[in-house]
């Protein structure tokens, strides 16, 4: 069984060698899309009972946006506001779910994850490396 972060590795390497085409994309896309929960969040699991974590917004996000698939998520004003709700009122960071402790791994996946939502008020993200897109002046590995 396979798991988001793993699936995110293996495309991002599929992408950077320019082998993406060896994915049927609508059948992976499908399968990261149903990683929502009735939170909005998502999960990496395929079992209905593991719990949304905000660390997933960005290995499904990213590799959807890989696929050139992003619009197979079906609740995104749910998945913006699963992300906010981990996000601490006093320090900013995000935590993997609403209520635990923040910390730097969950912060930046929840970030890239909302900036890969369209959140104009941060930088658009590149899908495979993770790194703001004008860092990377103008390539692209996808």
């Amino acid at each position: 069984m396979f798991v988001p972060d793993e699936v995110y590795c293996c495309l991002g390497t599929l992408c950077i060698a320019g082998r993406l085409e060896c994915v049927d994309k609508d059948r992976t896309a499908e399968w990261l899309a149903r990683r929502q929960c009735g939170s909005g969040g998502l999960n990496g699991k395929c079992r209905p009972e593991k719990l949304p974590d905000v660390c997933y917004s960005w290995w499904v996000l990213a590799s959807l946006a890989m696929l050139g698939r992003l619009q197979c998520v079906d609740k995104v004003d749910s998945m913006v506001r699963f992300i906010y709700a981990c996000q601490d009122d006093e320090s900013g960071g995000f935590a993997d779910r609403p209520g635990d402790c923040p910390d730097p791994f969950h912060t930046l996946f929840g970030i890239a994850g909302l900036s890969l939502l369209g959140d104009t008020s941060l930088q658009p993200v590149d899908a495979v490396l993770c790194m703001p897109k004008y860092s990377l002046k103008g390539k692209s590995l996808c």
